[in-house]
């Protein structure tokens, strides 16, 4: 019998590895496994490559796993947004690299790499310095850079629904990077408001087959990450 529910988002961590690549969904907080995020600080894994869409808020989720020093490297479209002070001066000081890439660009690396596909060609980033030691083509007159896919070992997700097979809805834009970062992981961790019975979510509703997940985590009521970064509340919590 198929049964990917976990007991907790620690035991659902628990085998990342220092070094490993990690995609974690969200568009700032629309999205962002906070619990999971929390429980990798806990953990402990290291020297980290973290592919998101941008470094986190405050304190707290992302940006208080980038101020833990785990993470070694960001590949993210948005490094610095309203609250993000963390990564900022982490960079500034030299302790943290970054690998800027369009958000477009991103969203269709990782889409590719769960498509089995290794690079692609595009228009992109034609004639900036993001295009600089890439492969230039021309098709029709016209230039194209390639980009490479982005695999990785884990993928963090959060989502608003799921059943004990792994099959995943999502909350309208809190959809965001989740359903690609599924396919594209060797391992796809999943944080779920609710868990459904079986046959409770339509089949033709379903977003991101179980197939696709290995383990999910009820957490019925996640942390509100921004009124977290209004009380200037830090994790691990102060």
């Amino acid at each position: 019998m198929i049964n990917k529910l976990v007991k907790s988002a620690r035991e659902a961590v628990v085998d990342i590895f220092d070094g490993a690549t990690v995609m974690i969904s969200g568009f700032g907080e629309a999205g962002s496994p906070i619990e999971l995020i929390h429980a990798l600080i806990d953990q402990g894994a290291n020297k980290l490559t973290i592919v998101s869409n941008n470094t986190g808020s405050g304190n707290v989720g992302l940006a208080a796993l980038i101020e833990n020093k785990q993470v070694k490297k960001m590949i993210c479209s948005f490094p610095r947004t309203a609250n993000s002070t963390v990564f900022p001066d982490l960079y500034r000081k030299g302790e943290i690299e970054l690998e800027l890439v369009p958000q477009g660009t991103l969203a269709e690396r990782i889409r590719a790499a769960g498509a089995g596909i290794p690079a692609y060609y595009t228009q992109t980033s034609v004639n900036t310095p993001l295009a600089q030691n890439k492969e230039l083509r021309i098709f029709n007159k016209k230039a194209y850079v390639l980009e490479y896919a982005i695999k990785a070992d884990f993928s963090l997700v959060k989502c608003h629904a799921a059943d004990r097979y792994g099959n995943l809805i999502y909350n309208k834009t809190a959809r965001n990077f989740g359903p690609i970062m599924c396919t594209a992981a060797k391992t796809t961790i999943v944080q779920a408001r609710k868990i459904l019975e079986l046959g409770q979510i339509d089949p033709e509703c379903v977003v991101t087959p179980g197939i696709f997940v290995k383990r999910v985590v009820e957490v019925a009521d996640p942390a509100d990450e921004s009124k977290l970064v209004a009380e200037n509340r830090r994790y691990p919590w102060n």
